[in-house]
């Protein structure tokens, strides 16, 4: 088989030396074959700091430590690889890189991951997925949270997940909207175990910590906490 030639779209994340590094680096332990990151487009966001302050130094390593390409437009970019991985920091910018990544996909569809948060906003992230229908695009997005050892496996494979509470780390910041951030972990957690269906969300916001209540339909309840103390780690309670 031959190599998958991947293609980034959006360098402002420590997540793209990091995949680069399993992908291209074959004397790293963790190293995966068959795929490597060959091109990639910087983006970056002005509306966002880690973003913006970020994207040049990333931009550099992927150029000069992996000998990575640097494309100057998507179309270029998504013309030369067979799929791509979408790791813009700023979920604002998701639907608007999604469409131009299906747009430029002139042979036939090419899979995207869409790193965490998949977007911002539901309507967003209903667009993309409509789009990613319309063009049979297969699509994924996730948090590496939701396969983690000391998290997976904890409700056995026959039991029924009754509760589940979810806890990370969630900073507020001040350039990007809520939980977005990093409380996206913990509801990729809670999620992993609770299933869809959730109708209603409310949230109990405290200096240190925030306590996001979600009702099932099925009249099941899930808890994302959200904290901003030292020490916080990651985590979840499975009541089965």
């Amino acid at each position: 088989m031959d190599e998958i030639k991947v293609g980034m779209i959006g360098l402002d994340t420590s997540h793209c030396p990091a995949f680069t590094r399993l992908l291209n680096d074959d004397s790293n332990e963790y190293y995966v074959p068959g795929a490597r990151v060959v091109g990639a487009y910087p983006g970056g966001s002005d509306l966002f700091s880690l973003s913006r302050d970020r994207v040049q130094g990333f931009t550099e390593e992927l150029r000069d430590t992996y000998g990575v390409r640097i494309y100057d437009d998507i179309p270029t970019l998504v013309a030369d690889v067979d799929a791509l991985l979408l790791q813009s920091v700023d979920g604002r910018q998701h639907l608007e890189q999604f469409e131009r990544i299906v747009a430029s996909s002139q042979v036939g569809p090419k899979p995207v991951f869409v790193d965490k948060p998949f977007a911002t906003s539901t309507a967003d992230a209903r667009r993309m997925i409509q789009l990613a229908v319309q063009t049979q695009t297969p699509v994924m997005s996730s948090s590496s949270l939701r396969s983690s050892a000391g998290i997976v496996g904890l409700a056995g494979e026959d039991e029924r997940v009754l509760s589940c509470e979810a806890f990370c780390p969630a900073a507020i910041l001040d350039d990007y909207p809520g939980l977005f951030w990093y409380g996206i972990h913990s509801a990729e957690i809670l999620y992993a175990y609770m299933g869809m269906g959730c109708t209603m969300v409310r949230c109990i916001p405290h200096q240190d910590v925030d306590v996001v209540i979600g009702t099932w339909e099925d009249g099941r309840v899930g808890i994302v906490r959200g904290t901003r103390f030292e020490g916080g780690g990651f985590g979840c309670v499975v009541h089965t």
